[in-house]
Protein backbone atom coordinates (compact mmCIF):
# COMPACT_ATOMS: atom_id res chain seq x y z
CA UNK A 1 0.00 0.00 0.00
CA UNK A 2 2.83 2.33 0.90
CA UNK A 3 4.57 1.72 -2.44
CA UNK A 4 1.37 2.41 -4.30
CA UNK A 5 0.89 5.68 -2.41
CA UNK A 6 4.50 6.69 -3.12
CA UNK A 7 4.06 5.92 -6.82
CA UNK A 8 0.86 7.99 -6.99
CA UNK A 9 2.56 10.85 -5.13
CA UNK A 10 5.57 10.71 -7.46
CA UNK A 11 3.31 10.68 -10.54
CA UNK A 12 1.34 13.63 -9.20
CA UNK A 13 4.55 15.51 -8.49
CA UNK A 14 5.84 14.83 -12.00
CA UNK A 15 2.55 16.05 -13.48
CA UNK A 16 2.51 19.25 -11.43
CA UNK A 17 6.12 20.24 -12.17
CA UNK A 18 5.47 21.30 -15.81
CA UNK A 19 2.40 23.19 -14.64
CA UNK A 20 4.50 25.16 -12.15
CA UNK A 21 7.13 25.90 -14.78
CA UNK A 22 4.51 26.99 -17.31
CA UNK A 23 2.98 29.40 -14.78
CA UNK A 24 6.43 30.86 -14.12
CA UNK A 25 7.03 31.19 -17.85
CA UNK A 26 3.65 32.86 -18.28
CA UNK A 27 4.56 35.34 -15.56
CA UNK A 28 7.91 36.09 -17.26
CA UNK A 29 6.26 36.62 -20.64
CA UNK A 30 3.63 38.88 -19.07
CA UNK A 31 6.35 40.92 -17.33
CA UNK A 32 8.34 41.22 -20.55
CA UNK A 33 5.23 42.38 -22.41
CA UNK A 34 4.54 45.04 -19.78
CA UNK A 35 8.17 46.21 -19.88
CA UNK A 36 8.04 46.43 -23.66
CA UNK A 37 4.78 48.37 -23.54
CA UNK A 38 6.27 50.78 -20.99
CA UNK A 39 9.39 51.31 -23.12
CA UNK A 40 7.26 51.86 -26.24
CA UNK A 41 5.05 54.35 -24.41
CA UNK A 42 8.09 56.26 -23.12
CA UNK A 43 9.67 56.34 -26.59
CA UNK A 44 6.42 57.60 -28.09
CA UNK A 45 6.18 60.37 -25.49
CA UNK A 46 9.82 61.37 -26.07
CA UNK A 47 9.25 61.43 -29.82
CA UNK A 48 6.10 63.50 -29.38
CA UNK A 49 7.97 65.97 -27.18
CA UNK A 50 10.81 66.28 -29.69
CA UNK A 51 8.29 66.87 -32.48
CA UNK A 52 6.55 69.54 -30.43
CA UNK A 53 9.85 71.32 -29.70
CA UNK A 54 10.87 71.15 -33.36
CA UNK A 55 7.50 72.56 -34.42
CA UNK A 56 7.84 75.45 -31.95
CA UNK A 57 11.37 76.20 -33.16
CA UNK A 58 10.23 76.10 -36.78
CA UNK A 59 7.33 78.43 -36.01
CA UNK A 60 9.64 80.84 -34.21
CA UNK A 61 12.09 80.79 -37.14
CA UNK A 62 9.29 81.34 -39.63
CA UNK A 63 7.97 84.30 -37.64
CA UNK A 64 11.43 85.86 -37.48
CA UNK A 65 11.95 85.37 -41.20
CA UNK A 66 8.54 86.91 -41.94
CA UNK A 67 9.34 89.91 -39.72
CA UNK A 68 12.71 90.42 -41.41
CA UNK A 69 11.15 90.07 -44.86
CA UNK A 70 8.45 92.57 -43.93
CA UNK A 71 11.06 95.01 -42.65
CA UNK A 72 13.18 94.63 -45.81
CA UNK A 73 10.11 95.17 -47.99
CA UNK A 74 9.18 98.29 -46.03
CA UNK A 75 12.73 99.67 -46.33
CA UNK A 76 12.84 98.91 -50.06
CA UNK A 77 9.49 100.63 -50.55
CA UNK A 78 10.73 103.74 -48.72
CA UNK A 79 13.94 103.79 -50.76
CA UNK A 80 11.96 103.35 -53.99
CA UNK A 81 9.63 106.18 -53.01
CA UNK A 82 12.58 108.47 -52.28
CA UNK A 83 14.22 107.56 -55.58
CA UNK A 84 10.98 108.15 -57.48
CA UNK A 85 10.50 111.48 -55.75
CA UNK A 86 14.04 112.59 -56.64
CA UNK A 87 13.57 111.49 -60.24
CA UNK A 88 10.30 113.38 -60.43
CA UNK A 89 11.94 116.51 -59.04
CA UNK A 90 14.80 116.26 -61.56
CA UNK A 91 12.34 115.70 -64.39
CA UNK A 92 10.34 118.71 -63.27
CA UNK A 93 13.49 120.82 -63.11
CA UNK A 94 14.54 119.64 -66.58
CA UNK A 95 11.12 120.45 -68.04
CA UNK A 96 11.16 124.03 -66.70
Amino acid sequence: MRTKFTAILAAALLCLTPLAFSQDLTHDVDKAAKDTAHATDKAAKDTGHATKVAAKDTTKGTEKAADKTGHATKTAAKDTAKGTEKAADKTADAVK
